[in-house]
């Protein structure tokens, strides 16, 4: 709030200031002739009284007369000169040559010089001087408490705009989170008002099709798995019988693939259940080393290839961390699976933990990812060329439901070059507040 007042007071006191001190001298340059008459006007009774003063008595007794004027005219200086003096300008010269009073202006249209002739070569000058210091403070002290008196006014002004535009922050930030039904709930009399209620009218919309998408998916994924599962059982049972050979392969074949889109299936609904970012991940501390321990056990027999190494370095003293074992497990369980499609000989984990978050890197000796498909690798179902075949490429869903993972708790998943040739996943969990 403060930056916007400052940036707001700023441009408000520049340009007060600018127009309280430009705007005056332009006028004044436009209507120089009528400020001119003016102040001739203005001071021609003063100057005909100096003018009769001066004539009263002979020239001789004229600069005793000034010197005594300038006392009784204090701060004013009655001061006699010769009409042609330098201090003069050509054009009041003249003026005074022809028997015209002169009066100049200065700032804000105030007369700083009234010259009047006394006779063919002689003038008399009022002069007025500068403000003294106290006066001009006290001037400088006016326009400060006018810029004050601006300041909270802007404040007053600003202050409910800015309350409500806070309103509009938070409630955007806890609908990006997933509180689908969090709305600003700002008055429609509101200066924002107006862009409020388009805000909710959108978070209401936004709110229905997900729900709708997600239940969608829901169904759908759970209404596949039951003629999944009598497929898969009327098979099974019709493999019992004896079968020719070539016919079991085939009723073999068909069981896999039924059982390829059961694992489909339940990979949508995983990742049905992690777009919404309303599910709190839940919070247990645990063993590191363990717990890498536990995901590396429960993948053994997935293991393809017998000479496929898989290296866990544990950097420093391990702490005890506080995460969410099951998504944080799945996503590792991704990675991990991930490595053994594409690796040659060798998979390396590694964990590091430091005051700020726990850190968690697999890699792998494969042909890595392009610079161009780093990001893309996390869409759903995106898949890369040369993993298009079902043997090697899966569904195209692991990596999109790891990120999730982590996201659903506050951290991150990311792609890089591996010191081993092929690629390295890095995920982040920060420290729980």
């Amino acid at each position: 709030m403060f930056r916007i007042l400052f940036r707001l007071y700023l441009v408000t006191i520049v340009s007060y200031s600018a127009a309280i001190y430009l705007v005056p001298d332009v006028v004044v340059k436009v209507f120089q002739e009528r400020f001119v008459t003016y102040n001739l006007d203005y001071s021609r009774g003063l100057q005909t009284l100096m003018v009769k003063q001066f004539k009263a008595v002979p020239e001789a007794e004229w600069p005793a007369l000034a010197a005594q004027m300038d006392k009784q005219f204090q701060p004013l200086h009655i001061v006699l000169s010769r009409n042609d003096d330098d201090g003069l300008t050509l054009a009041e010269q003249k003026r005074l040559q022809r028997g015209e009073n002169v009066v100049r202006i200065g700032d804000w249209g105030w007369r700083t010089l009234a010259v009047a002739p006394l006779n063919e070569h002689t003038v008399v000058q009022m002069v007025v001087p500068p403000d003294p210091m106290d006066v001009s403070l006290l001037y400088w002290s006016i326009n400060v408490l006018i810029g004050a008196t601006m300041l909270a006014c802007l404040l007053v002004w600003l202050r409910p705009h800015w309350r409500d535009l806070e309103r509009l922050k938070a409630t955007a930030e806890r609908f990006g989170k997933g509180h689908l039904d969090e709305r600003t709930q700002i008055a429609p009399s509101s200066n924002i008002g107006s862009l409020a209620n388009v805000f909710d009218t959108m978070a209401g919309d936004i709110e229905n099709l997900l729900n709708q998408q997600r239940d969608l998916l829901n169904a759908v994924s759970h209404e596949l798995r039951t003629p999944l599962t009598r497929l898969d059982f009327g098979l099974a049972l019709a493999l019992s019988d004896d079968l020719p050979r070539a016919s079991r392969e085939r009723l073999q074949g068909l069981i896999a693939h039924i059982r390829e889109l059961d694992e489909l299936v339940l990979e949508l609904l995983s990742y049905s259940r992690l777009q919404n970012p309303a599910r709190l991940p839940e919070r247990v501390e645990v063993s590191l080393d363990e717990f890498i321990d536990s995901i590396l056990g429960s993948l053994d027999e997935e293991l393809e290839s017998p000479q496929i190494v898989i290296d866990v370095m544990l950097h420093g003293q391990l702490e005890r961390f506080i995460l969410d074992p099951r998504l944080t497990a799945r996503a590792i369980q991704n990675l991990l699976r991930n490595a053994m499609r594409y690796c040659e000989k060798r998979i390396q984990v590694g964990v590091q933990v430091c005051p700020k978050g726990c850190e968690i890197w697999v890699d792998d000796d494969g042909i890595g990812i392009p610079d161009d498909e780093r990001e893309r690798i996390f869409e759903p179902f995106y898949r890369l060329d040369r993993s298009r075949d079902r043997s090697t490429g899966g569904f195209g869903l692991g990596l999109a439901i790891s990120r999730r993972a982590l996201e659903a708790q506050g951290g991150t998943l990311t792609v890089e070059p591996s010191p081993l040739g092929g690629a390295r996943f890095r995920l982040w969990l920060p420290t729980p507040a």
